[in-house]
């Protein structure tokens, strides 16, 4: 199984490159904006995802000192970081809000395919109000789950050593 996958991504690799070559001498050449495009869509992809992450507890934690610590204190640690959490996940949605009227307003466009950039701002703001939306119910849950005592957000995968 281990010496499968490495001898696959390497048969795919020397296929791509081949293929590259031969695409090359046919005169197809660079996809013109290809690294615009990857921007604005790694961009989009952040904000899309951030949502699920959140929910799930996905993000990347160190519990190095807090699992000696009592449950209630954990999720008392657990509340006070998804509040900062929310009120990140909120400002960055505004600043992306103020950045895309900037752009929209001074007509700024990519150098090589000259598509504007507030459209990028406009995936990306729209991701990130989705994910306003569920950093403020986890937010909220977080409360509740201290208050309380009872799960209200899915369990967290944590890490598997």
């Amino acid at each position: 199984m281990f010496l499968v996958a490495p001898s696959t991504r390497w048969a795919t690799l020397v296929a791509s490159a081949l293929l590259g070559e031969w695409l090359i001498s046919t005169g197809v050449g660079p996809i013109t904006g290809d690294f615009e495009l990857l921007e604005a869509g790694v961009a989009f992809a952040i904000f899309a995802f951030l949502p699920i992450t959140q929910l799930y507890g996905a993000h990347a934690t160190v519990d190095i000192f807090t699992s000696a610590l009592p449950g209630r204190a954990n999720k008392a640690l657990m509340a006070f970081w998804e509040i900062v959490l929310t009120v990140v996940i909120l400002l960055i949605a505004a600043r992306l809000y103020v950045g895309m009227l900037d752009k929209m307003q001074y007509n700024e466009t990519t150098f090589l395919l000259q598509f504007p950039i507030w459209w990028a701002y406009a995936a990306s703001f729209a991701a990130s109000l989705a994910a306003c939306v569920v950093a403020l119910y986890c937010a909220l849950a977080r409360i509740a789950e201290l208050a309380t005592g009872r799960a209200y957000l899915p369990h967290s995968e944590g890490a598997s050593h």
